[in-house]
């Protein structure tokens, strides 16, 4: 396809957090990448058309985990692109709230879920799907500013 016919898609991925039960970390799931190796995502997904952001969050995290987002507020913002691979998104992340566990919703497309704890040298050695590396090498931090951070 032509480069100049392709236009960006929009993302939004969600931070989820579990204050009570899991304190520092957020949900990751474990996707297989085209190359067949591990690679680590949050819950998230294409923002259908007319549909607000917080609304896409609320629904991505209910349609691959089960879970009941509450206090969802926009995050950060992350414009993802690799060339290399036809791949350009910009990113929506938003950051929310459960007080249960998580339910494998879509196995063709993630392993498993797991909490991973943000500040944590483990953390640090994930490879990572190209938006979350993208904010978290910019310096996001979940659990700072209220989980906000302009770009």
């Amino acid at each position: 396809q032509s480069r100049m016919l392709m236009r960006p898609k929009v993302g939004v991925g969600v931070f989820i957090t579990s204050p009570k039960y899991h304190p520092g970390a957020v949900l990751v799931g474990a996707r297989t990448d085209s190359d067949a190796s591990v690679i680590w995502a949050l819950p998230g997904g294409h923002l259908e058309y007319a549909e607000d952001w917080i609304a896409c969050a609320a629904r991505e995290v209910r349609d691959q985990t089960g879970l009941t987002a509450t206090n969802i507020r926009f995050a950060t913002l992350d414009n993802s692109i690799e060339t290399s691979h036809d791949y350009h998104y910009v990113v929506i992340f938003c950051v929310c709230e459960v007080d249960s566990e998580p339910v494998n919703k879509e196995p063709d497309k993630i392993q498993h879920w797991q909490w991973a704890v943000w500040d944590s040298p483990e953390f640090d050695s994930m490879p990572l799907f190209a938006g979350l590396h993208n904010v978290r090498s910019a310096g996001y931090h979940p659990f700072k500013n209220g989980g906000q951070m302009l770009p």
